[in-house]
């Protein structure tokens, strides 16, 4: 596999919690779900601790490669078990575990607010309604501006998600990302820092029959309401 298409899969995988048959891929335990090789998707009762010395390595490895800021782990979460183009030699791992070992819980923690701006000034024609809708659907004409809800870095610009059309992933402050899916033609690549408000595609109809932009709000890789964070209008 490419470092491209790698890269591709590993960002949808995390970012958007789809399983993809075109990525490589191996079991992460119990149930049906899969991941692709150097990740591991968090079971209940699963501690930082218990997965690092099951994949020999350290907990401040997966600290480090996962950007937690503690042990704080959640069920469903995916994290990256193994170094980048991993053929390095593994990382003793202590036989004592630490002194505090919070377990995962099928809550995540509570959310940082994350100030939004509208992505587009159109009617709301999609509401949030998971599984069904993992985000809001708003209407437009073919080529009007997307714009950015907040600052961020882009981790993932293409069309990777045939039902996603062309799409666009940003990473915001406070462990959330934003999607925009369904897009004309994208602005930015990956890569970019993006300002709040900055066009970064234009709006059309790939991966659907109707001109739209579909948003999504994630935190910690779990779909939430935009609607709540986003200004009344």
């Amino acid at each position: 596999m490419s470092p491209r298409l790698f890269s591709c899969c590993i960002a949808l995988m995390v970012l958007l919690g789809t399983g993809l048959s075109g990525c490589g891929s191996t079991g992460s335990g119990s149930g049906s779900t899969r991941v692709a090789p150097g990740f591991y998707r968090v079971q209940t009762g699963d501690t930082l601790y218990r997965i690092a010395r099951a994949h020999n390595q350290s907990v401040a490895n997966l600290k480090s490669w996962n950007q937690l800021s503690d042990n704080q782990i959640v069920v469903g979460q995916l994290l990256r078990v193994r170094a980048d183009g991993a053929s390095k030699q593994p990382v003793p791992v202590s036989s004592k575990p630490p002194a505090s070992k919070p377990t995962a819980s099928a809550t995540p923690a509570p959310k940082v607010s994350l100030s939004l701006v509208w992505p587009h000034a159109g009617n709301l024609v999609g509401k949030y309604a998971p599984p069904r809708n993992k985000g809001i659907d708003i209407a437009g004409k073919e080529g009007d501006p997307v714009l950015v809800a907040a600052d961020g870095k882009v981790v993932y610009a293409g069309d990777g998600i045939r039902a996603y059309g062309n799409m666009v992933i940003v990473r915001h402050a406070g462990d959330y990302l934003t999607t925009y899916a369904h897009n004309q033609v994208l602005l930015v690549a990956e890569g970019a820092q993006v300002r709040q408000g900055q066009p970064i595609a234009r709006m059309g109809k790939s991966g659907t029959d109707t001109v739209k932009l579909h948003f999504e709000l994630r935190f910690k890789g779990q779909p939430t309401n935009p609607l709540v964070q986003l200004p009344e209008r």
